[in-house]
């Protein structure tokens, strides 16, 4: 019976490059950037967004810092950071198709900053707004890809992430500058963040299950149990305890800080559990969306 040979370091490089902490952290910022803007895009069409030029103007800067970064940490060379959405800087003289994709989506976020100007009932920053919703949708659903080495989950996970995740920074760029997110009340938008994380949680159970990499001897339910806790019930408290009582904004920065935090643990987990999987031999009954 033929045994087992343990996996070559050419083989185990792509694993440990897929779970790097920097490719993880630079992947969530960028989900977390297009949600902002697939929000902020969304809002300002259905005439929901408040009035204001700086309302506008933080988001998409917040957005703008979030998506480049990785092209960014890319343009520097930082370790595990080799390629931005399949181009490499210092080779490449020219993104490929998917970068162009990816780099349209500003674009419409630079019109919008343009066309803000404190009334946003103008029917020009609404259609900006829609051309940012639906090209940070795409990209969301198409052109963000996973960090090599790892398998990234299906679209409709990707923008459920990307709502919940961005939801709260721009929760955060409203509240900093001023109490009232919208006339109507802060209510409605709390909640809609609390079923964005209930959603998000789901589909990450679902994802789990299918991968069928249940911890084996309690090895990764700590860390699981830790990185739930701070993607979901913190920043929860912290809606909660803003309706009521109307927190600070520190307190609203630490809860989108811990969401970030908690996802990419999160994402660590299941591209190590995914290796491990392969490496056991075992399939996964699933097709998952792999970079190019």
């Amino acid at each position: 019976m033929l045994k087992p040979q343990p996996m070559s370091a050419a083989a185990a490089e792509p694993n440990r490059a897929g779970d790097a902490w920097l490719p993880l952290l630079l992947h969530e910022l960028a989900l977390a950037g297009y949600g902002i803007w697939m929000l902020l895009g969304a809002a300002l069409t259905l005439g929901l967004y408040r009035s204001g030029r700086s309302e506008v103007l933080v988001p998409l800067t917040l957005g703008g810092c979030f998506v480049g970064a990785g092209l960014l940490a890319a343009l520097l060379r930082l370790p595990r950071v080799h390629e931005w959405r399949g181009w490499q800087p210092a080779r490449d003289s020219r993104p490929g198709r998917e970068a162009l994709f990816a780099l349209s989506a500003y674009l419409p976020m630079l019109a919008l900053a343009g066309l803000a100007r404190g009334d946003n009932g103008f029917w020009a920053t609404r259609a900006a707004g829609a051309a940012l919703a639906l090209c940070s949708l795409a990209n969301l659903a198409y052109a963000v890809g996973w960090p090599r080495g790892g398998a990234g989950p299906q679209p409709f996970g990707s923008v459920v992430s990307a709502a919940y995740g961005g939801g709260l920074w721009l929760w955060l760029c409203l509240a900093a500058q001023d109490d009232a997110v919208h006339p109507a009340g802060t209510h409605p938008w709390i909640m809609v963040l609390i079923l964005l994380a209930l959603l998000l949680g789901f589909t990450e159970g679902l994802r789990w299950q299918v991968l069928r990499a249940a911890p084996r001897g309690g090895e990764l339910r700590p860390a699981r149990f830790f990185a739930a806790v701070f993607t979901y019930a913190l920043p929860c408290v912290v809606l909660l305890l803003d309706d009521r009582f109307d927190s600070h904004p520190a307190a609203l920065a630490g809860a989108a800080l811990s969401c970030l935090a908690g996802l990419t643990i999160e994402r660590r987990l299941y591209v190590q559990a995914l290796a491990r999987r392969t490496a056991e031999g075992g399939g996964v009954h699933c097709k998952f969306k792999t970079p190019r």
